[in-house]
């Protein structure tokens, strides 16, 4: 397959990896765009992931919470920044909210044909377009989802402004100003540090397994961790999936707020239940952030005046 400049522009701006590199991996794998993120990352020449968490569309998270039992987040998108700082457009993102806390749909197509909360002879959808039509530019009701809390409570934190909507699901046996406050101190930590899970019980054994073979590839591409003996390599991979775990596990991380900066998440929450008289926990949690592994409409005017000469 004929590997073109596009693709490897492309494969870069995912990986972060070298040009150079990058045109080896797809050359390598066919033009395969997974199969050469896999070869980059075993090559020690790619961060894990990074596609995903890289943010490129404009738009704005909102989120509404009922009662403190049911909340629902939403994304929508703008193509500019200057749009998703209009208060039209702001008023138009926090109604999506309200109509996802209310709704019953399980998917977009569901959620977009629902009758508009606000004018229940139009739907969802011909809400969008009309305000496509009056704002003048593209919008996209991206996603939304809902949670209602079974025991406990649920609460949200909205950072940047809209840029990052998150709502975290507590199971408590007790609910009060306190719990509350405890959450909203876990939200705003999800915010700052994007687990993706709330603890280790929720990850695989094939995804740990897939993280060492991983590891052990890029030490033996190593020329000096390579020639370690097998016990040392096999110690070196399980402290380096084990940092990767605290990383991504909620529970496991320090508590951002922690006076003695080594307090975990999991330890504040006993804490937390210890001074309530019950237990408390995260049963889980949504993180939004704008744009997220969206790619932003690159403008060339130059080209553009050039087509029409």
């Amino acid at each position: 397959m004929a590997i073109t400049a596009a693709m490897v522009k492309e494969l870069r701006e995912m990986t972060g990896a070298g040009m150079m590199d990058c045109k080896k991996a797809l050359n390598e794998t066919d033009g395969d765009m997974d199969a050469a993120i896999e070869f980059l990352r075993k090559n020690g020449q790619a961060k894990a992931e990074k596609k995903a968490g890289r943010i490129a569309a404009e738009g704005l998270c909102a989120v509404v919470v009922k009662e403190d039992k049911t909340a629902a987040v939403v994304e929508v998108n703008s193509e500019t920044d200057f749009v998703a700082k209009n208060d039209m457009f702001k008023a138009f993102v926090q109604a999506v909210a309200a109509q996802a806390v209310e709704s019953s749909a399980e998917g977009m197509d569901a959620f977009m044909a629902e009758p508009w909360k606000e004018d229940s002879s139009k739907t969802v959808k011909d809400a969008l377009v009309e305000k496509v039509a009056v704002i003048g530019e593209n919008l996209n009701i991206r996603r939304f989802e809902k949670v209602t809390a079974e025991n406990g409570c649920v609460v949200s934190y909205v950072h940047g402004g809209g840029r990052i909507g998150v709502i975290v699901e507590a199971a408590a046996d007790v609910v009060n100003d306190t719990v509350k406050e405890a959450m909203t101190n876990i939200a705003m930590q999800i915010a700052a540090l994007s687990p993706k899970y709330v603890s280790r019980d929720e990850i695989s054994a094939e995804y740990i397994a897939h993280e060492k073979e991983i590891l052990r590839a890029q030490i033996m591409n190593d020329p000096k961790e390579s020639q370690k003996p097998e016990k040392v390599i096999n110690g070196m991979i399980e402290g380096r999936v084990n940092k990767e775990l605290k990383e991504i596990c909620l529970v496991d991380q320090v508590y951002v707020k922690a006076e003695d900066g080594k307090q975990s998440v999991g330890q504040y929450l006993q804490a937390v239940s210890k001074e309530v008289g019950g237990n408390v926990s995260v049963k889980r949690f949504v993180r939004f952030e704008t744009g997220e592994g969206l790619e932003k409409k690159q403008e060339d005017f130059a080209a553009e005046v050039a087509a029409q000469l």
